[in-house]
């Protein structure tokens, strides 16, 4: 007779030998299947009885009253989480119906922190039943029948227990205790020896070594001082023995942990590749800050107490909320936005319920915070990875603000901060710190985190990965060229000083002459301008030598704030940054939301590929308001120079003439010129149709950014590859140079306004291809116009048109070095 089990778990069912753990793929546990879990949680596949949770939580062992014992193991290797992430909701020995809740546990935290969230489904007492038909590459719903399994014929036997002869006592150096892989191997190990051989746990429990199950129910942690006994005295010491090896997880026992060897510690690369979103070159001791929340406790000390706590508590963080919204730039506006969050009534409702509960202040207010967080996980759109941040560094600040921080030592002076994630009030406790730079695993490059960092002049490296949580305190790193040099030896120590000591010497060489023209040796004139998100940008720019905005960042207005701005609140915010430039041109950007800029007014439906989907001029037109009040503000708005709009993320001569008559209406309606309009070139197809797209566009301004994303086919929001990004691969310059010659043939220029703009390398390669405009950062403006000044633009065409049939970035790279050493 064949009965069925459920699936404990909703997810994408696979074969048990796809699973990359020899354990379990080798079927060293029992045979089964494994789901990769959609759900963060784990129910009863059936009624029974469970013979034991794990201490960690990840792994729960059900006997069916079927017959079968079950194992149900969450992810691989995440028992050293140590229970972080999950939440069990069983006991041993507790009954359980089918469908009952086992386990919960915290599906974005594991996928980021564990091997994998693979989980494996055991039948561990194969002796008795075989497992039939089980489904695989395919999802299941929990609940839906995922195997069968058939009782063997015959009486399952045992072994007459003989009494022990041989016994060997010794404390569990494993460090995550006896979990399953370990047990695993004992059991296959100990099926090898003729004789009994027994596990004898502190508590008097005795668990067979042939069992891995009942070696998982004892819950041995690391340090418990077991016996191992048995008939067998070889069977006795083997099974010991290798116990006592660690079995690749040895920790000393009886004192603490060894201290971890110094950098480089093996397996760590000696340089790590992220994405650059703070350009610059930094040295300093790495720092690492401690988490700051500390253990939050559960229960409140009375309802009315509570309550008044946490509002004390949003009150101080309200008045330092408030008082950076009150200034000026991108500090101010992540200011007003977090104000806005902490005052929604929906969190307030959600947390006094929680405090009229019993439950404390600092509880309370965490838990209506996650509850949103969750539910913008749950969304499974990855545009609202910030706004994710933004809800957690809300919880950490209020939770701060009630129970306090921990005393942590400062940095030391010049120290770079390394971090898995950083939340923008951590950097802006720390902004007087004297901090060199910022290197994170994880995060992008348009952040708050990043946006802050930028403000504060600090060259900051994102989506290091992983492998920067192995970098100990104290170890030397080097911030440059999109890496991270971990424990450079002294030589390349002093060669870095030396260049940072140089660079900023030529810093202050460009500035005293920042006021200047840039003009090649040979008499071609390069404008640069500057790209803006705020009046304060403005002004900070000209002073830099800015000789106008090649790219105004309109969505600074657009983004977290519950409502869009209305036509008169746009135009007072233009008219400010043009008073700022004076007599220099400005070019404005109209609005370039979704993706990986969302805002919560706009129901855009979840997307697979948001990058592709609905944002810059698609989202334009089709939300037509928001372009119909922003093109009338910006007609409004008065200048001393030119005004010229530009819409991104052009892909289809349609688009262009849409949004041209649009603006035509709207000048007729208020009695103005028509400026001029321009498109950003950041598609491909943009750019191998410039020539269409010339004739009605006045000017053209490649997003290097994105043009270099969708050339190469890498998302620069993803850690895994956005580090092989380069904007000078030839595909990249080919499309640039096809821009180039497609304004041209209809007498249009063409300016860069992405992160190529202001790279040393990529500089003289634009002039060469006939760029004639470039808008770079506002603390790059002095610099790249003082090295425009050394350049001979004959000298750059020709390693322009060597570039594009160069092999690739490396090549081109090197044919840029070789016209720096020519001497110009």
């Amino acid at each position: 007779m064949s009965l069925t089990i459920a699936s404990p778990l909703a997810g994408w069912a696979t074969r048990l030998a796809d699973v990359p753990d020899p354990v379990f793929a080798e079927k060293m546990l029992g045979d089964g299947i494994a789901i990769d879990p959609v759900e963060g949680r784990l129910v009863a596949p059936g009624a029974g009885v469970v013979l034991s949770v794990h201490p960690a939580g990840h792994a729960v062992t059900l006997q069916l009253d079927a017959g079968p014992v079950l194992l149900m193991h969450i992810g691989l290797e995440t028992v050293g989480l140590g229970g972080e992430g999950f939440a069990s909701k069983v006991v041993d020995g507790q009954r359980v119906a089918a469908g009952d809740l086992l386990v919960e546990f915290d599906l974005d935290r594991l996928a980021r922190t564990a091997k994998s969230l693979i989980t494996p489904i055991i039948v561990t007492n194969g002796e008795a039943f075989a497992v039939e038909d089980p489904v695989s590459d395919r999802a299941v719903a929990a609940g839906e029948r995922v195997m069968c399994f058939r009782a063997l014929g015959g009486a399952v036997t045992t072994t007459e227990q003989a009494a022990p002869t041989a016994s060997r006592t010794l404390n569990l150096p494993l460090e995550h205790g006896l979990h399953a892989r370990p047990a695993a191997r004992i059991a296959q190990l100990a099926a090898s020896h003729a004789g009994t051989i027994e596990i004898l746990a502190p508590s008097g429990r005795v668990a067979s070594a042939r069992s891995a199950v009942a070696m998982l129910a004892l819950a041995l942690p690391h340090g418990a001082a077991i016996t191992v006994r048995g008939s067998d005295s070889n069977g006795v010491a083997a099974v010991a023995d290798l116990l006592a090896t660690g079995m690749g997880e040895l920790k000393p026992v009886g004192g603490p942990a060894e201290p971890a060897p110094s950098v480089p510690v093996a397996g760590l690369p000696s340089v790590l590749k992220g994405v650059t979103a703070v350009s610059g070159t930094a040295i300093g001791p790495a720092f690492r800050p401690i988490d700051p929340v500390a253990d939050i406790p559960e229960i409140g000390s009375g309802i009315e107490a509570e309550r008044a706590a946490l509002m004390v508590a949003k009150d101080s963080v309200r008045t330092e909320l408030s008082a950076d919204a009150a200034g000026e730039g991108d500090r101010a506006g992540i200011a007003a936005a977090h104000l806005a969050l902490l005052d929604d009534p929906e969190l307030a409702i959600a947390a006094d319920a929680t405090i009229a509960a019993g439950k404390s202040a600092g509880f309370a207010w965490r838990q209506a915070v996650g509850f949103y967080v969750d539910q913008l996980r749950g969304a499974g759109d990855a545009r609202f990875a910030e706004r994710i941040d933004d809800f957690n560094d809300l919880g950490r600040r209020v939770v701060l603000a009630i129970h306090g921080a921990p005393d942590q030592a400062p940095p030391p002076p010049g120290a770079i901060l390394i971090a898995d994630e950083l939340y923008p009030s951590q950097l802006m406790a720390l902004g007087e710190a004297g901090l060199a730079g910022i290197a994170t695993a994880r995060g992008g490059t348009t952040s708050h985190v990043a946006i802050i960092a930028a403000g504060m002049g600090l060259p900051m490296l994102v989506s290091l990965g992983d492998a920067l949580a192995q970098v100990e305190p104290g170890t030397e790193l080097v911030i440059e060229d999109g890496a991270l040099r971990i424990a450079p030896d002294a030589a390349d120590v002093a060669a870095v000083r030396a260049r940072i000591e140089t660079r900023q010497a030529r810093r202050q060489a460009a500035l005293a002459h920042a006021d200047q023209p840039a003009v090649t040796t040979d008499g071609a004139r390069i404008e640069i301008f500057v790209n803006l998100g705020s009046a304060a940008d403005a002004r900070a720019a000209v002073a830099e030598g800015a000789e106008g905005c090649g790219l105004l960042r309109t969505e600074f207005l657009f983004l977290d704030r519950g409502t869009p701005p209305d036509e008169e609140e746009q135009r007072a915010a233009y008219q400010a940054i043009a008073d700022a430039l004076g007599d220099r041109p400005l070019i404005v950007r109209t609005l370039d939301i979704g993706a990986d800029k969302p805002a919560p007014y706009l129901t855009i439906a979840a997307e697979e590929n948001p990058a592709l989907g609905l944002r810059g001029i698609r989202l334009q037109l089709a939300w037509r308001d928001l372009l119909d009040a922003q093109l009338r503000a910006l007609l409004r708005v008065e200048t001393q120079a030119p005004l010229r709009l530009m819409l991104p993320m052009v892909a289809d001569r349609a688009e262009l003439v849409a949004a041209r008559e649009a603006l035509s209406k709207h000048a007729g309606d208020l009695g103005v010129a028509t400026p001029e309009l321009g498109i950003m070139v950041e598609t491909p197809a943009a750019a191998l149709t410039a020539a269409a797209l010339a004739a009605e566009a006045n000017f053209f301004s490649i997003g290097s950014n994105d043009l270099s994303q969708y050339a190469l086919a890498r998302d620069r929001t993803n850690p895994a590859v956005a580090a092989g990004l380069d904007g000078l691969h030839p595909a990249v310059l080919r499309l640039i140079d096809e821009t180039v010659r497609g304004g041209a043939a209809h007498g249009r220029w063409t300016g860069v306004c992405g992160g190529l703009a202001a790279d040393p390398e990529a500089v003289p390669l634009l002039i060469g291809m006939g760029v004639t405009e470039l808008s770079v950062p506002g603390a790059t403006v002095a610099e790249t116009k003082a090295l425009v000044r050394t350049l001979d633009l004959s000298k750059c065409r020709a390693v322009a048109a060597r570039a594009l049939t160069a092999p690739d970035a490396a090549a081109v790279r090197a044919l840029v070095s070789s016209l720096s050493e020519q001497g110009q």
